[in-house]
């Protein structure tokens, strides 16, 4: 038997861009094709089979040393869950896959509209994620 989910509500929990200066700002500009896409989920239980799951995005370069911009996203999405839950691979499935996904495309499109309208138009993400395959590359 599945777990039924009804998500109840989403929002932006918190967001941060720092950029501490116009040299920093300049060499991020010509720059910007070095940094990724980070994904990180994790939930936390808030009532009776109600749970929040936050998808945090950071768009980073790690090998930069002084001179780098950070842009990072959590946004949290409240999920009701229906009925027993005994498979525990089920609700980790939900949890790490299934609301993601679902959130994600627009997720996506608010954080790189923030990006953009903070002075970065040209950014672009090297690839399309595939929230699934991320999670099963996660469980090998």
């Amino acid at each position: 038997m599945s777990i039924e989910y009804k998500i109840l509500t989403e929002f932006i929990k918190d967001i941060s861009f720092e950029t501490p200066d116009i040299e920093t700002y300049l060499f991020v500009k010509d720059n910007l094709s070095k940094y990724s896409l980070n994904i990180d989920i994790n939930s936390t239980a808030v009532k009776n089979k109600v749970i929040q799951i936050n998808t945090i995005l950071r768009f980073q370069d790690k090998n930069l040393a002084n001179k780098r911009s950070n842009f990072e996203i959590t946004y949290a999405t409240i999920v009701k869950l229906e009925g027993e839950i005994e498979n525990k691979k089920e609700l980790e499935r939900i949890i790490l896959s299934k609301i993601p996904k679902i959130i994600y495309p627009k997720l996506e499109t608010i954080f790189l509209s923030l990006i953009k309208n903070s002075g970065f138009p040209e950014i672009k993400l090297k690839e399309k994620v595939d929230i699934e395959k991320l999670y099963n590359e996660k469980l090998n």
